[in-house]
């Protein structure tokens, strides 16, 4: 029995398969591709998986790429099955103005974050923190989530290319090759990567000092996303840095939507008289 988990962002689709759907299940296979090649999945590396028996989702990308990706999906018998941003899921409270318009990502990232914040306060029996969640990728979001799993608000700017195309596009000579991030740039190249990297890091930073103002205790702060790495060396204070935060909240929603047979398998079994 295998779940299929897809997370579809503004540049790549990852995907993992599971033995079940549910936290802790064991990681079958995964994989990553380029939005652009993602109509060779059928023929390339989906071809030898095991059919999966349930499949969910999140996706930022437009409906042309939702539907190539189930198009791709047709060489198996399963129901693509992706998750919209509601007013609650999974012991998280949406505090969204809209509730619906909230990224599904970021919606999803969130659950993985606090479940995995739930646990650890479980195996030290302590009380839930409040946390911030980064999310550093082609954008960059900053969640703001009190101790009680309510969605308080998040940040969005743009990422390090996106700062960097704005500048070229927008000032005059300014191409130069990526930098070194330093305390005090002595060249342009130093200037540009440094000034994106601080200014990632000074959105976590006011969103930290927010919620300790606003919750009265001291969050805890998780970051993911494909660039998290590049950020984590510039970073103050603690944190932690989770590769596959997206995919942990799929597996935390999927326990509660799929059957518990499928989620479970071994609560299929039946005893014998």
């Amino acid at each position: 029995m295998t779940f299929l988990a897809i997370d579809v962002g503004n540049t790549r689709l990852k995907w993992a398969q599971y033995d079940a759907p549910r936290p802790g299940a064991a990681l079958l296979a995964h994989g990553a591709e380029f939005l652009e090649h993602i109509e060779k999945l059928a023929e390339g590396a989906w071809r030898d998986l095991p059919a999966p028996q349930a499949m969910l989702g999140c996706i930022v990308a437009g409906d042309a790429i939702k539907r190539c990706v189930q198009e791709q999906m047709e060489l198996w018998d399963v129901a693509p099955q992706w998750v919209v941003s509601s007013s609650s899921e999974a012991g998280l409270i949406n505090g969204y103005d809209h509730p619906a318009r909230l990224g599904a990502d970021r919606w999803v990232a969130m659950i993985g974050a606090r479940h995995r914040m739930l646990a650890q306060a479980a195996l030290h029996g302590s009380a839930p923190r409040p946390m911030v969640v980064a999310m550093v990728g082609t954008a960059v979001t900053v969640e703001a989530i009190d101790a009680g799993g309510k969605f308080l608000g998040g940040l969005i700017l743009p990422g390090h290319g996106i700062m960097l195309r704005a500048l070229e596009s927008g000032t005059a000579g300014l191409h130069v090759p990526t930098g070194e991030v330093r305390e005090f740039p002595t060249n342009t190249s130093d200037a540009l990567t440094s000034g994106g990297t601080y200014a990632i890091a000074g959105a976590v930073e006011r969103m930290m000092q927010h919620v300790r103002q606003h919750c009265g205790a001291e969050p805890m702060c998780v970051m993911t996303g494909g660039a998290g790495w590049k950020m984590a060396p510039s970073m103050q204070g603690t944190f932690e840095l989770v590769d596959n935060l997206i995919f942990d909240g799929l597996l935390e929603i999927a326990a509660r939507r799929f059957p518990a047979s499928l989620a479970n398998p071994d609560a299929a079994v039946i005893p014998g008289p």
